[in-house]
């Protein structure tokens, strides 16, 4: 089961953070900073797995963001990082090259990508065209 799912930059702000498990409000900011910490500190070299308390990280880095996601101990660390690289490849069809502003700018349309991707931590579709049939069909009816 995913825990959570973070994105952060290199200087270790916290652009995008769904919890699928509950986190104190107090506790969470305290938890992500151990997080970012954790995976900033590693090596190109080194595993993007790591064993952090009672779950696992898994993270991966593009460009100048990093995507963690931490995930129970029984959950397959390779699944989460293929999902971690179609979720990078969904935002980037979407945004066409997507970027940290982009992120940060249409961070609703980010939520909605992740909401189609994953549900009360289970990921529930890998399909590219079906995770943003949502937000084809917004965009539609905006534009008139």
């Amino acid at each position: 089961m995913i825990k959570f799912v973070l994105m952060v930059n290199r200087q270790g702000q916290t652009r995008l953070s769904r919890y699928y498990q509950p986190v104190e409000l107090s506790r969470r900011a305290a938890l992500e900073a151990d997080v970012v910490r954790c995976c900033l500190s590693r090596h190109k070299d080194q595993c993007s797995f790591v064993d952090y308390k009672d779950f696992k990280l898994v993270y991966r880095q593009y460009a100048a963001l990093y995507i963690v996601l931490g995930v129970t101990d029984s959950e397959n660390e390779l699944s989460a990082f293929e999902l971690v690289h179609n979720f990078v490849e969904i935002l980037d069809r979407y945004f066409s090259r997507v970027s940290e502003l982009d992120i940060m700018f249409n961070l609703d349309r980010v939520h909605i990508i992740l909401d189609e991707m994953i549900q009360n931590g289970h990921v529930v579709e890998t399909n590219k065209s079906r995770i943003l049939a949502p937000l084809t069909a917004i965009d539609k009816t905006a534009d008139g």
